[in-house]
This record gives C-alpha cells, sequence and structure tokens, in this order.
C-alpha cells in the first residue's frame, strides 16, 4: 500500500507541474482539508455515522466549453459506529475507523465560471484493515454472534461515485460532497465461513456512504 501511495504522489505532482506551465488555460493548483461524517449502508449491522477528517491537493483545469476537469489525491480518517452488546450486557455504540487515501478524477459542470459549479465523477478509494479500541474487540455486534473485532478485515480497493457542489471565490471555495461506494465494502468477509456463520448464515453487505465538507485554497 506505500508503493501505492508514492506512486500516486508523484502522479499528482505531475499534474501539478504540468498545470504549473499552463496558466492560460486556467490551470489551478487546489489544496483542500474539511471534515467528513462516514456511514456503513448494511442491513447486517446498526450503523450511525461519526465524524472523521480528509484532506488533500489537486488540480483543476479547463476541459470543454462550460466543463472543467479535476484531478486530485486526498487522505482520510473516516469513522462509523455500530451498535454492539458489551460484557455487561449493555448496549454500547463501537466506532470503526478507516484510514487511506483516494484519487479523484471529476468532471464539473461551471454554472458560474470560476464562483460555483456542480462536480461529478468516480473515486478510487484504497484503504486499510478498520480499526477499532482494544478495549471494545469483544463486544458483540447486535443480532449476530460476531466480535468487533471480527469483521475488520474489509474490502482495501473500492470505488465511489462522487456527486459534489464547489462555490465561492477564485482563491477561496467551499466544497460540499456526497461519495456512494458502489461495490460491497465487506465482500471480503465472505470468504470466511465461519464468519458467515456467525453472522446468522446472512453474505456481509455493506456499502460506503460519505459526506463532506471543505474548504479548497487555489494557489
Amino acid at each position: 500500500m506505500k508503493k501505492l501511495l508514492i506512486l500516486l504522489a508523484v502522479v499528482l505532482i505531475g499534474f501539478q507541474v504540468n498545470a504549473q506551465y499552463r496558466e492560460k488555460d486556467g490551470n489551478r493548483i487546489g489544496i483542500s482539508a474539511g471534515i467528513s461524517q462516514m456511514s456503513l449502508l448494511s442491513s447486517n449491522f446498526k450503523a450511525k455515522p461519526e465524524s472523521g477528517f480528509m484532506g488533500g491537493l489537486s488540480v483543476r483545469g479547463n476541459f470543454y466549453n462550460d466543463f472543467s476537469m479535476t484531478f486530485g489525491m486526498q487522505f482520510f480518517n473516516n469513522n462509523f459506529s455500530l451498535e454492539t452488546v458489551n460484557a455487561s450486557f449493555k448496549k454500547e455504540d463501537v466506532k470503526y475507523t478507516v484510514e487511506g487515501v483516494q484519487v479523484r478524477l471529476l468532471l464539473s459542470y461551471n454554472i458560474v465560471e470560476d464562483y460555483f459549479a456542480v462536480d461529478f465523477g468516480p473515486v478510487l478509494q484504497v484503504n486499510g484493515k478498520l480499526k477499532v479500541a482494544s478495549n471494545k474487540e469483544a463486544n458483540v455486534l447486535t443480532g449476530t454472534l460476531l466480535k468487533a473485532e471480527d469483521i475488520v478485515d474489509v474490502t482495501t480497493i473500492n470505488g465511489n461515485l462522487y456527486f459534489g457542489l464547489t462555490a465561492g471565490s477564485k482563491r477561496v471555495k467551499a466544497v460540499i460532497f456526497y461519495q456512494y461506494g458502489v461495490n460491497n465494502f465487506m465482500n471480503k468477509l465472505n470468504k470466511d465461513d465461519d464468519l458467515k456463520a456467525l453472522n446468522g448464515g446472512n453474505k456481509f453487505k455493506g456499502n460506503i456512504g460519505l459526506l463532506g465538507a471543505q474548504l479548497l485554497i487555489s494557489l
């Protein structure tokens, strides 16, 4: 995964260097950061969104007429919680954390050039395993016989669909977006028959739902 992150960084830097020599084409390098709320859209578990953060770099340039294109890389630390039962037989929400990187290739329709745009396109997400606090690992997920630690080995390469709005001045903009995971974020767990048995014989199914708000500064 580290090698992939290095490769993605090199590609992004290449786009940025190219953009610096094409100012007349409207290319802009952007730095963005902000908050996120991720949830797991699944019928297997009772999930709640939790706050996280995302930030990274992007290059935005003219594409055709009122359309522009953005290539960007975002690092993220996202969270969601699942309902469990603890050792005292009380319900308790357990927070899961997922970290990784996203690569975005977005097409934008400029409603008001340089000031307001609608963005949409695919996102490639590469992430590690879920993380859960060590003192919550033995909690049992509601409606199953699974421990909280049993479901951390999720799919590491995911595809999301992005829809967002970008508004502000030429230099500073606000970005609001939503991402939906098109693939099964928990599909890797289905390879373990013992885990499926603890899940009541049901297949694991879950999609990423991610809401975010960021501040974008164009250089």
